[in-house]
């Protein structure tokens, strides 16, 4: 910075060392809006980080394989497109409790099996109807392949 006292030619008396070249003026970094700016970073960090911590935590069950039966066993299958099967033959999912109970004398257990494409609100209402009649519902999963 410098100061001149005076007139401002060749004559003229400058108080301190430092002259300005023709480069023009300094350019300095502003720090206070960056401060600014982490701070509110900051403050949007430390409200919403308690958030992350209470997120919810699902361990995934591993399926084995199982071994096959004889006995016929009542499996609803729910396709792509929400159609409701029985054992691979068609059925109204209002009929379903009382397709079971005939089809198969004392069933309590029935196993469920939905197309993983399938939207959830089908499979909701199966699950709703058979639970409505009292029946043990199963879900299908396809078992992990293991290298062995």
């Amino acid at each position: 910075m410098a100061i001149s006292v005076g007139s401002s030619g060749a004559g003229g008396r400058r108080i301190g060392a430092m002259r300005r070249t023709s480069m023009g003026t300094m350019s300095e970094i502003n720090i206070v809006p960056l401060v600014d700016v982490v701070l509110v970073l900051l403050i949007i960090f430390m409200l919403t980080a308690h958030v992350m911590e209470f997120g919810l935590e699902i361990s995934v069950p591993e399926v084995k394989q199982v071994s096959n039966t004889l006995q016929e066993l009542p499996v609803v299958s729910i396709t792509r497109d929400a159609k409701i099967y029985l054992n691979e033959r068609p059925v109204n999912i209002h009929q379903l409790p009382a397709e079971i109970a005939r089809r198969f004398k004392g069933a309590k257990a029935v196993y469920v099996s939905a197309d993983r494409r399938v939207v959830f609100d089908p499979v909701a209402q199966v699950l709703a109807e058979l639970g409505e009649a009292k029946f043990d519902v199963n879900i299908v999963a396809k078992p992990i392949e293991t290298q062995r």
